[in-house]
């Protein structure tokens, strides 16, 4: 049975009373914290100020999904297949989700005016995650992040 990572962020979002932290928010950088582990999966919550993102990144070969619990966020998904990297962005308001799969590359970024919360669900649970610039013609890596040692 495949899990819906989906249907896991939207439940711990519903749940956000038994949240074993409240949500901080860091003018500085992004605030996150690990909300559960299990066997298969992790939970995360993260807070976004106005103007924080992420870099492009992948997930280690995890899949997963984010939940938006309050404020809007941006994805930009970026697809390397057959040549130049090409970016495609979506704006997700509170409520809204997206799955993805083991291959997923993007960014996230609060481009919107208010803080933003946000439930990530990754299966299995993070090990690495590698970031990326865009380059003219390729995506170029420029580092690997090991869980545990960097995050």
């Amino acid at each position: 049975m495949t899990l819906d990572h989906l249907a896991i962020a939207q439940r711990f979002s519903a749940a956000a009373a038994e949240w074993a932290v409240a949500p901080r928010f860091d003018p500085v950088e992004r605030w996150y914290h690990r909300l559960a582990v299990a066997d298969d999966y992790e939970v995360w919550l993260l807070t976004w100020m106005p103007g924080q993102g992420t870099e492009i990144h992948d997930h280690g070969g995890s899949a997963g999904a984010f939940h938006v619990h309050a404020g809007t966020l941006a994805e930009d998904t970026v697809s390397a297949r057959g040549g130049a990297p090409r970016v495609v962005s979506r704006e997700l308001g509170e409520g809204a989700g997206r799955r993805f799969g083991s291959h997923h590359i993007h960014r996230i970024e609060n481009r919107s005016g208010r803080p933003a919360v946000s439930v990530h669900v990754y299966g299995p649970a993070l090990t690495t995650m590698t970031k990326y610039r865009l380059g003219p013609d390729r995506l170029e890596v420029l580092t690997v992040e090991r869980a545990g040692a960097q995050w």
